[in-house]
């Protein structure tokens, strides 16, 4: 049975226990062991961090200290998997860039706040995308600075009507990557709860912490 570790908390309003509290059934009916926390102590028990498959994190903003941001990364090289969606995980720890450097991107702005835009599914064969269409979002449209080294699943493309100068820049959605024996899943979607009313942003975010899970 593979173990996973939820942990959120940071800035209230990308509902961090609400999102996570989607997923959790979803990821618990297909065998998982599953703990939820609210504190980043969580990654400092080295004996437990070790038995999880894997970390979900939804923590928006907020600070982690050089000794549990080294617990963490160390425990995502040594195999465990590390996924997560939108601020909670790529706009963490805005200090620690050894971390932004482990999860492969950095939120830097949502141009228009709450928009209508598109997702387009970029890889079709791909487990985490296979069988899904292009669907629509009125959400946060996030802006990222991205490693290159990314493999992009997903894509939205910039319209240029709130920022001009970014007119068709086409923005990742949702990547994986590795770090160390490690898995990474990230999904820029997921504002708040209610943005996974949209069945293919829920199943996105569903299949990559399966497919980052150890």
């Amino acid at each position: 049975m593979p173990k996973a570790l939820f942990v959120w908390g940071g800035w209230e309003g990308h509902e961090p226990k609400q999102t996570q509290d989607i997923f959790m059934p979803l990821i618990e009916a297909e065998g998982y062991d599953i703990t939820q926390s609210n504190t980043l102590d969580a990654y400092l028990d080295a004996d437990e961090m070790s038995t999880y498959d894997l970390i979900v994190q939804t923590i928006t903003m907020s600070t982690i200290t050089g000794e549990q941001g080294k617990a963490l990364l160390d425990t995502i090289a040594a195999g465990t998997g590390f996924g997560g969606w939108h601020g909670g995980q790529t706009d963490a720890f805005r200090n620690n860039t050894g971390y932004q450097y482990m999860v492969g991107g950095q939120f830097v702005g949502h141009p228009g706040g709450i928009i209508d835009y598109e997702v387009n599914i970029t890889d079709h064969n791909d487990p985490i995308t296979a069988g899904l269409d292009d669907f629509s979002m009125h959400s946060e449209q996030y802006y990222m600075h991205m490693d290159p080294s990314n493999e992009v699943l997903a894509t939205t493309t910039c319209s240029g009507d709130h920022d001009a100068w970014i007119e068709g820049c086409v923005m990742p959605v949702v990547w994986k990557r590795k770090w160390g024996s490690g898995k990474i899943f990230h999904c820029t979607l997921g504002h708040v709860a209610g943005d996974f009313d949209v069945p293919e942003a829920r199943e996105i975010v569903r299949r990559g912490l399966i497919w980052c899970t150890r």
